[in-house]
């Protein structure tokens, strides 16, 4: 130990100072690629096999009523890496999934209301940035819209008048996947709008989020009675932060508080990141297996870090590239990620998570795949 730390001051005395150093670290190990494991190359293979896979539903036979959350984050991933690389072709061929929704096929387009469908949203907001199709734009500021409400369908609840009523989204129900599906469909907005609204509520929200459910190590329960740090949910949460910070202005007034909360989760992460790379159905216990799903998400939200200048890239830069050249080698040669966690209610009942069962090919587990890639190849994580 002693010998790194001579030879990494001698580096930074080399290079002229730490920010420089930094830079050149972070360039080293987030480019220096073997062969058939870089970003570029696995992102186009996952891209590929999104493109040519039907509307899933959750690994269940048959087609879906509605498209699933987790096929809108795989899309909006091959999206993002889509654009990333200026792969004209795979934006049209993107494109070319949502055209049914626009006349045949328009009942598989989600009602918005609940997180689960609204963030169907971030789909035709990337594809208006990506074609400027105002068709897109259109659709995708129905759904950031309706998220704020007032309340309004069949899921309407006494709950949903309250948290309305405190200035919440009357989609608010306190489990912690709500803070991707909320803040990346609100992000997506604001990117596309420029109107500061939509990411004043989402950072508003999210602040609710980590004061309600946020422990003192950091990570997060699933829900408040529900007392167990979940893999996947844990990396909605963190993937939820990661979208929302790279965009929030800097004089956001809730800014600090939600870096805040990011920095102390990704500490503890840090803490629980397997020797090699991966992350554990249950996070803090290391009698539950490895997954790939929250493995994905957490390895988005190091790399995004570094890229932005919010984590140090001497420590978290190694732990990206160590966990993203373990996690692709549960890829199998159809171009599915295995070791995903099946779809996951919440239950107070620590064997229930241990005993979900572990799919591959899950859209889950594909998505942030695609993230990573995208924000692995961006000069910063701003897409």
């Amino acid at each position: 130990m002693k010998t790194l730390n001579f030879l990494l001051a001698g580096a930074v005395l080399l290079s002229g100072g730490m920010g420089t150093f930094a830079q050149s670290l972070k360039t080293d190990v987030f480019q220096a690629w073997p062969i058939g494991v870089s970003p570029k190359e696995i992102g186009n293979r996952i891209a590929a096999r999104f493109v040519a896979t039907p509307h899933t539903n959750f690994n269940r036979p048959g087609p879906p009523k509605v498209i699933t959350y987790a096929e809108t984050c795989a899309w909006y991933g091959a999206l993002t890496f889509a654009g990333v690389t200026r792969n004209k072709a795979l934006t049209k061929q993107l494109a070319g999934r949502f055209e049914p929704l626009l006349s045949s096929r328009d009942t598989l387009i989600p009602v918005p209301d609940h997180v689960d469908y609204t963030v169907f949203g971030t789909v035709p907001l990337e594809l208006y940035l990506q074609t400027k199709d105002l068709r897109y734009l259109k659709i995708g500021k129905l759904f950031a819209d309706k998220q704020w409400g007032p309340p309004e369908g069949k899921r309407v609840t006494a709950e949903s008048h309250r948290f309305y009523n405190k200035g919440l989204s009357w989609q608010t129900r306190l489990w912690i996947d709500d803070m991707f599906m909320i803040s990346a469909v609100q992000s997506q907005a604001y990117r596309v709008t420029g109107n500061p609204v939509y990411i004043d509520k989402a950072a508003n929200e999210m602040v609710f989020y980590l004061d309600s459910l946020q422990q003192p190590n950091g990570l997060f329960y699933h829900a408040p009675d529900v007392p167990y740090f979940w893999g996947r949910g844990n990396g909605w949460m963190a993937a939820g932060m990661s979208e929302l910070l790279r965009s929030l202005p800097k004089d956001n007034p809730n800014r600090a508080r939600i870096m805040e909360g990011y920095k102390k989760m990704m500490a503890t992460l840090l803490q629980y990141q397997a020797e090699d790379g991966m992350w554990r159905q249950l996070v803090d216990d290391p009698a539950s297996w490895k997954e790939t799903s929250c493995t994905g998400m957490f390895t988005f939200a190091f790399i995004t870090g570094v890229k932005e200048g919010w984590l140090h890239p001497s420590i978290y830069a190694p732990a990206a590239r160590k966990a993203w050249l373990s996690l692709i080698k549960y890829i199998n040669a159809d171009g599915d990620i295995t070791d995903v966690c099946e779809g996951t209610n919440k239950k107070n009942d620590r064997q229930y998570y241990l005993d979900r069962k572990r799919i591959t090919g899950d859209l889950h587990g594909q998505a942030p795949l695609l993230w990573c890639a995208t924000a692995f190849l961006s000069k910063n994580s701003g897409f």
